[in-house]
């Protein structure tokens, strides 16, 4: 592990999640007890390398004060964008203040709330001495078919080489800021943060968590969540 360096958290919380229907975003509905978000948030918190979470919220945001982290001193609020990828740029902008360049950012969704603290410290510790940085991944178990009309199969893609992509994506503060702004300046569309590592011309690696890891997109995924939850209290492997 490089002597000096310092871990940031930040998570992306200014989208609506429209899928999930009616008026509260996904990070604010309720899940065991809890919300959404304060899991989330409380994974990262409870590592004891992350310094600080930086939280980028819309400017509409009505229920951030609901949150049990709202005025923590570990967590600090910033202003979110029209895309995940500005409001990630925002919260880098923010940490530049007070932190070196080869320190890292671990990103990680709001709507992430079965994060395991295993995971976190695998990617920490695999990516210590690592120039580029990385993502929590899983490998790929389903048959993948390639749709090429509407409802229609045009083909099956081979999965051996398939992963699915989750948070958090750890990377170099100052290369994660370049590589940002550089893909936003050019307008390239970034869905991850490890997309736009990728229009750099470099690599992230992969590093292997938890299949539990899930996203909160649609209303069954709660109860999916909550499920997880409890078996992680439990002890239950998945």
């Amino acid at each position: 592990m490089s002597p000096g360096r310092r871990y940031w958290g930040v998570v992306p919380a200014a989208g609506v999640g429209r899928r999930m229907g009616g008026m509260v975003p996904k990070q604010y509905h309720s899940l065991n007890g809890k919300l959404v978000i304060e899991h989330s948030i409380g994974r990262l918190l409870k590592h004891p390398l992350i310094d600080s979470v930086y939280v980028a919220l819309s400017r509409e945001d009505h229920w951030w004060e609901s949150c049990c982290f709202a005025g923590h001193a570990g967590v600090v609020p910033v202003e979110g964008g029209g895309e995940r990828c500005h409001s990630v740029l925002n919260a880098l902008c923010r940490i530049r203040e007070e932190a070196n360049a080869e320190d890292w950012v671990l990103v990680h969704d709001a709507a992430r709330p079965c994060l395991r603290l295993m995971d976190i410290d695998r990617l920490v510790q695999e990516l210590a001495d690592d120039q580029v940085g990385g993502i929590l991944a899983c490998r790929l178990s389903d048959t993948v078919k390639r749709e090429e009309q509407p409802g229609v199969v045009a083909e099956t893609l081979p999965r051996e080489h398939l992963w699915r992509a989750f948070t958090p994506q750890m990377f170099r503060l100052g290369l994660l800021y370049e590589a940002l702004s550089s893909a936003l300046q050019t307008g390239k569309s970034v869905t991850d943060e490890a997309s736009a590592i990728e229009m750099q011309g470099l690599k992230p690696r992969l590093v292997e968590g938890h299949s539990d890891n899930i996203k909160i997109t649609h209303p069954h995924d709660l109860a999916l969540a909550g499920f997880y939850l409890q078996q992680q209290e439990s002890g239950v492997a998945d």
